[in-house]
């Protein structure tokens, strides 16, 4: 019996969640004692550039009192800072500092040796299988990325 649309969008839909939980869970000793909340965040303040706290929140689904305690504990640590909005001089921003850009890229090397340490486990045949279903599903995933639906800000805020 062939497989309808839906089931194909379903089976897929389990592969990427179970590809993602597994080496999610694999990664987590790379943790360099942060939480994956704190990385994610971080990760966005270095991707996006500085951000309202509120958006902040939303984008990465935590209640803002969550985030503005985060957001206290990295500036105590150097790693994020308020700056101001270049249109309105009257709003605070979040924005990662220095610092915060050389511990995520540290983050990344370690994560990188991780997995390349977990690709050294496997024979040869299946990195090149998985390089070339990388090659393929990379673009697409990054594509199904940026068309998924943006977390709406309550308050009527945009998120950037």
């Amino acid at each position: 019996m062939d497989e309808t649309p839906e089931e194909s969008r379903q089976e897929v839909a389990t592969a990427l969640n179970e590809l993602a939980i597994g080496l999610v869970r694999r990664l987590l000793s790379v943790r360099q004692g942060m939480s994956l909340t704190t990385a994610s965040a971080l990760s966005r303040l270095e991707q996006e550039g500085p951000i309202r706290l509120t958006a902040l929140a939303a984008a990465e689904g935590i209640a803002q009192p969550s985030m503005t305690a985060l957001v206290h504990r990295l500036e105590d640590q150097g790693l994020a800072t308020r700056v101001g909005h270049p249109e309105d001089g009257r709003v605070r921003l979040v924005a990662i500092t220095g610092a915060g850009r050389e511990l995520m890229a540290e983050r990344r090397r370690a994560l990188g040796a991780r997995v390349a340490d977990m690709l050294a486990a496997l024979p040869e045949q299946d990195v090149r299988a998985l390089g070339e279903a990388m090659r393929t599903a990379l673009p697409i995933v990054r594509r199904m990325s940026q068309a998924a639906p943006q977390p709406r800000v309550s308050g009527g805020e945009s998120p950037s």
